[in-house]
């Protein structure tokens, strides 16, 4: 009997490590200033070299600070400051590719991600971002985000841009595809997304999701 408790705690030890390895979505791989997680229980933890993301967590960056995040599909996220985003759903196993799932929301700000393999692969619908004007679709891309609320020198809205490969933005008033070179903007959700025939005017020359779109993320954390 004895044995028996022993054999079954060490294998409840086991599933435990298992589903704490399991539920591991990204680590912080570059990171700048202050940035925080707010976990679904309502802790509020502080991020460094290193830490793990997992599905529910809400990742925040304050003012001049930046985070580069990898998710284990092999894709990359690099936020600019003043921004949150929520990791709704997230599912990778490399066996499995038609169970594929990544949703995430833009709660404010930007950024800029390289997909994995959750985007190139499996269903067409895996991978997806939300945010209040409008949600985007991919098919294996390059491409930023930011939401502007309040800016100066930007009407408010989604705006977006494409480095590689392609996006969709749809919402209540239609969809539009966008490619390589190209801007969009979203304004509202009950309005059509529309191409822009030039950059959005954002701070130091930089596109939607914090680059200047010259190059891929480098071993900094600033997207170049």
């Amino acid at each position: 009997m004895k044995l028996f408790s022993i054999g079954f705690a060490g294998l409840l030890l086991m599933i435990g490590v298992i589903s704490a390895a399991s539920a591991e979505t990204a680590i912080v791989t570059h990171l700048s200033g202050t940035v925080s997680v707010l976990k679904p229980g309502g802790q509020v933890k502080l991020l460094g070299q290193k830490s793990q993301v997992e599905t529910g967590d809400l990742i925040s960056t304050e003012t001049d600070s930046y985070v580069r995040l990898k998710f284990t599909d092999g894709g990359e996220m690099t936020l600019r400051p003043n921004t949150s985003i929520k990791i709704d759903q997230y599912g990778y196993d490399e066996t499995k590719p038609d169970q594929d799932n990544f949703v995430f929301s833009l709660v404010k700000g930007g950024l800029r991600t390289i997909t994995g393999l959750i985007g190139k692969r499996g269903k067409r619908d895996a991978y997806r971002l939300n945010t209040a004007t409008a949600t985007i679709g991919i098919r294996g891309t390059y491409y930023g985000a930011f939401w502007s609320v309040g800016n100066p020198q930007l009407p408010d809205g989604l705006y977006l841009d494409v480095m590689e490969g392609g996006i969709v933005a749809f919402n209540q008033g239609g969809s539009l595809d966008i490619g390589p070179g190209q801007f969009g903007f979203v304004s509202r959700i009950d309005l059509p997304p529309v191409l822009l025939p030039q950059p959005p005017n954002l701070s130091n020359g930089e596109q939607a999701g914090g680059g200047n779109g010259g190059k891929r993320e480098g071993d900094g954390c600033v997207a170049h």
